[in-house]
């Protein structure tokens, strides 16, 4: 499959096909690398990391992604660089694109990220931003492979912020793969009606469902629980509003129990707030799978920069 000088925006632009071939290209890399195999497929080529929040697995995933295929990284943090402050987004872009062969970013607004794809003319890949996190779901559903072999028809129920980038990008992930998604979630903090709309189009389309709950009993028959902080960065002067209206839906043994299945796993994109989102000893209990999801950021973000840059030969 040809995805080469593709940008990697949103899960909105590709297609079912192509989101599992940076699964199973991801799986591969995963492997070769157990193996000590890595590759050259982005020998030669830099690629620019722009941080506007900082980061542990998305910095450490890109840059060790980067070097283990061959290529240069560099950090840009927003002190090195004049982005969107004595330079506009669009001439930073144009000077970028013409000195690096891909741009990473994360910060805050979604229209940074596609204006930088648009003015450098070179693949921009989205490590997070306000509204999206495409590379974490590739991550998230990597790990629901390896834990079920499969992933069209699982349940998946995420718990929280039902509005944040993560309860966007998994509805949208899943209902373009097939996998039923239910956000779990007081009504204040359910995601917009236009991209609930927009999901249940993806998932009329793969046969899946999405279904957008208060209730804790939603919880039944749950595959895996996703959950996540309860305040995203940037939003912490909203901690105690939070707190209050997202503490009964606190991932713990009670409301595992009410999935009424043995083998339910829990996800989380980390970092973790252990005592609000989840309680310690759930999170304990299931830091196995989580830590492989995260390092599973590594070997699909790789997959992005391999099959959008890289030279196969």
């Amino acid at each position: 499959m040809n995805l080469k000088g593709r940008s990697f925006l949103t899960l909105k632009d590709f297609t079912s096909d192509e989101i599992e071939y940076l699964i199973d290209l991801a799986a591969d890399l995963k492997d070769k690398k157990k193996k000590g195999i890595t590759g050259k497929s982005l020998q030669g080529k830099n690629i620019a990391l722009i941080f506007e929040k900082p980061s542990t697995r998305t910095r450490c995933a890109f840059t060790i992604a980067c070097i283990d295929e061959g290529g240069h990284p560099e950090y840009l943090g927003t002190n090195d660089i004049q982005l969107g402050h004595k330079e506009s987004v669009e001439d930073t872009a144009r000077v970028l694109g013409r000195m690096f062969d891909g741009i990473e970013f994360r910060g805050f607004k979604q229209e940074t990220v596609e204006k930088l794809a648009k003015y450098s003319k070179v693949p921009v890949w989205n490590g997070l931003t306000d509204q999206y996190h495409p590379t974490q779901i590739l991550a998230d559903f990597l790990t629901l492979k390896e834990q079920f072999g499969v992933l069209k028809g699982l349940n998946l129920v995420y718990v929280g912020d039902g509005r944040n980038n993560m309860a966007n990008s998994l509805m949208i992930g899943s209902s373009k793969l097939g996998i039923n998604f239910t956000i779990l979630a007081p009504e204040e903090l359910w995601p917009s009606e236009s991209l609930i709309s927009t999901c249940k189009e993806y998932a009329a389309t793969s046969g899946s469902t999405i279904t957008i709950s208060k209730d804790l009993s939603s919880v039944a028959g749950a595959d895996a629980i996703y959950t996540d902080v309860w305040c995203s960065m940037g939003e912490e002067d909203m901690a105690a509003e939070r707190v209050s209206l997202l503490r009964p839906y606190q991932v713990n043994h009670e409301l595992m129990g009410k999935t009424k299945k043995e083998n339910t796993i829990l996800l989380h994109c980390l970092p973790a707030v252990k005592g609000y989102e989840v309680t310690e000893e759930l999170f304990e209990e299931h830091a196995e799978v989580i830590f492989d999801e995260a390092e599973n950021r590594m070997h699909t973000i790789k997959a992005v920069m391999v099959a959008t840059l890289g030279e196969t030969k």
